[in-house]
Parts: C-alpha cells; structure tokens; sequence
C-alpha cells in the first residue's frame, strides 16, 4: 500500500475516532474528509455535466475516447470508449516523458564529448579527433564555440588526422517510422547544432576561427577505449523536458526517446528498443502492453496506436511518484498561460489550472493532463478525439470538457 492509500484509509477512519469534530487534513495537494465526504453527490454532478456534453453534434461524425480519474480518492470519474486504440499525436510525449523519467530518475543528463588518439607533437595533434555525439539536441552554435576555445586551451594548435564522428548511441535512421513523406521534419543524429545536422562543420569553422590548423579529412566511427577527453557538455533532462511539452518539440521528444532506447539496448538504440522499455513499463502497471502500437516518440508516426485509460494509467504513475511528477508537471503547458496552451481557456476556471500535454495531427486532436475541481480534488484526464475535420472543433470540445472538470 503505498502511502496515498495509507492516508485515505486514515483519513476514512477518523470520523469514527473523533465523533462529531470537524477533522481536516491537508498536504499540498488537499486531501481532506470533507472533502471524501462530499464524493458521491460531487461525483454525480459532475458525471451530470459530462453526459450533458456527450450530445455534442460533433461526436455524431467523429470519434471520442475519454478517462477522467479522481486522483484523490482514486477511483474513475468517467469513461467513454477509454480502451479503444486511437492516434495519440502529441500526448505521445507523455508517454516518453513518464517512461524516461521512471527509467532515468531527474539527475539524467546528455552528454557531447570531444576527446583524441594520438601523439602531440608541440601544439600538434598527430592523430583523431572524437565529436562522440549524445543526440542533445539543446546544443548550440556558442556550445560549439566553447568547444574549440576548450580544444585550444588544451593546447593543440594544428590537427594533421581524422576528424571522427561518432554516431553509434543510435541506429542510422534519420526519420522515424510512418512520418509522412512530406512533412519537414528535424533529422535523428546524435551530433546537432542548432537542431541541424552539421555539428563537425560548424566544429571545424569554429577550431579555424580560434587559429587552429587543420589538415584533416572527415570519417565516422566509434570512439576507441583510452581515447583522451579534452571537454565534455552536460544539459540535465529538463532543459529538454521544457521545451519537449511546453513548445511540443518533436525532436526533443525523439532525442529523449532515443535516450531510453541506448540505455536498455547493448546495440546502438533503435526505435524498436524505445518501444520495448515503454511497454515494460505498461505491463508493470497493470495493463496489457501488447494491446497498443509504439513507433516513436514524438507522436509524429502515424503507427502510433494508444488508448485514453493507457494516458491516463501514466498520469497517475507519475502523479504517485515525486520524482517524475516534479519534474512533468511544471513541464506541462498552462491553459492560458504558456505553451502550446497558451491561447486556450483564457478565461474562468481552466485558466492557470488545467495543465496538460496537446497533439494535433491531422484529423486528431489530443488533450491529456492535470487539474483540480472546484472542491479541491486532483484530477488527471485523456480525451481523444480523431475523424475531425478541423482539429479546432475537438479543440473547442476538449476545453468544454476541462471547463466542466474545473468549475
């Protein structure tokens, strides 16, 4: 039992011990027995409002798939179509987030090194040069500066070898599996700037620029054992996790998805080793993994197949887990306040409350997250909705939803 169930049992029990006295307990996220207390006639008003919104014209062309969860008495609100497999789009993120958070813990970091082979003959490298790539996508072309003031300080002023790319935390595929052709999408390597895949050229520009000479060609290996380090640049996970849910980035997405996929894998990480650690973590939960469809991590594949109870069974392991709930939470956008969310429930009791991950593709809108009711419970939530014509309308519908969990 962990130690929410040992509280509510607590918290049930105290009535009995304490008569007719008014007994009110609360943490940070308000739990109380007045609260308890009041569940069934508020859990009936708010299934009343729900059904209300469930003869939506919308839902007469489209397709809905819904999960409400009471996270403070933890038991299910309400539920319509909560296993039908659906196209997640960019709630994906959710699940990459909470299954990197729950492998990783929050001191997880990327990692770029620059290290040599060789001999040093003065200020002159005889031998290779390693840009060993981390696939960190935050990196940017003053990180590359500070590389090559690094490289310089370490005393090598003139290069005559390789210059080594290495590639090898990932497989070679720069695109994920069933993203469409014509999209424009970022390219999956382990060596970025700026999110572009020039990293050795920029490094090269910036080493000259420093008045280092360079008489070298290009190639691309593995580092070998006893490589010297000259510099290596750290960016913590949530520096990614930041700009992965609040700007929905899908290559941040995929950089973290490729991060569970090279550390469950003893071969360079795919997208199928990814896949198999958030379906571990699935069944560890109590849900049967092989009823959905992974294929990558940013919700762009159009093989993605998942299901709001899915969402929503993440969203309260993170919740019941501080280590991953302080860290996803803050990451979430804010109805209107910032984020993909910003523009959205600008007003009322949404607004600042409801914060939660968006995901648009076409035909689908997405909406899985975090809010409190009026009475002070915490509520997590997935609503699905696919078979649109314009992605606003199952926008429009999902602020209707939060509206009527939040007031």
């Amino acid at each position: 039992m962990n130690w929410r169930n040992k509280l509510l049992a607590l918290l049930l029990a105290l009535p009995l011990l304490v008569g007719a006295q008014d007994v009110s307990f609360t943490d940070e996220r308000k739990v109380s027995v007045e609260a308890l207390t009041e569940r069934p006639a508020w859990m009936e008003e708010m299934r009343a409002r729900l059904d209300y919104l469930m003869n939506d014209p919308l839902l007469q062309t489209t397709q809905l798939g819904m999960m409400v969860y009471d996270l403070t008495t933890q038991q299910v609100v309400y539920a319509r179509n909560e296993r039908q497999r659906m196209r997640p789009a960019s709630v994906m993120k959710l699940v990459t987030a909470i299954t990197a958070l729950d492998l990783f813990g929050s001191d997880y970091a990327y990692y770029t090194s620059i290290c040599c082979t060789g001999k040093m003959l003065g200020d002159t490298l005889r031998g290779n040069l390693y840009c060993v790539g981390g696939f960190d996508p935050t990196v940017t072309v003053d990180d590359i500066k500070a590389m090559a003031n690094d490289i310089s300080n370490f005393g090598i002023h003139r290069i005559e070898g390789i210059v080594v790319a290495d590639l090898t935390m990932k497989d070679t595929l720069m695109f994920g599996s069933g993203w469409c052709w014509d999209d424009d999408n970022d390219r999956l390597t382990p060596l970025l700037v700026d999110k572009k895949d020039q990293f050795v050229d920029v490094l090269l520009r910036e080493m000259r620029a420093k008045g280092i000479s360079l008489n070298v060609s290009l190639g691309r290996g593995k580092v070998p054992q006893g490589c010297t380090e000259i510099c290596r640049y750290r960016t913590n996970i949530d520096k990614v996790l930041q700009r992965m849910m609040k700007k929905s980035d899908n290559l941040y997405a995929e950089s973290m998805f490729y991060q569970v996929a090279s550390k469950t894998s003893m071969k360079p990480g795919s997208a199928n080793d990814a896949a198999g650690a958030v379906k571990r973590l699935v069944n560890r939960l109590g849900l049967d993994a092989k009823t959905y469809d992974i294929a990558d991590g940013s919700g762009l594949s159009l093989y993605n197949y998942v299901s709001p109870e899915l969402i929503v069974r993440l969203l309260r392991h993170a919740y019941d887990n501080r280590d991953i709930y302080d860290h996803l939470y803050p990451a979430l956008p804010v109805a209107g306040v910032d984020g993909t969310l910003e523009n959205r429930m600008k007003t009322g009791a949404c607004r600042g409350n409801v914060h939660a991950k968006t995901g648009t593709v076409t035909g689908v809108s997405t909406l899985g997250g975090y809010c409190q009711a009026a009475n002070g419970h915490n509520l997590c939530f997935a609503i699905f909705n696919q078979g649109l014509v314009k992605v606003s309308d199952g926008r429009a519908f999902q602020d209707k939803i939060c509206d009527a969990l939040c007031r």
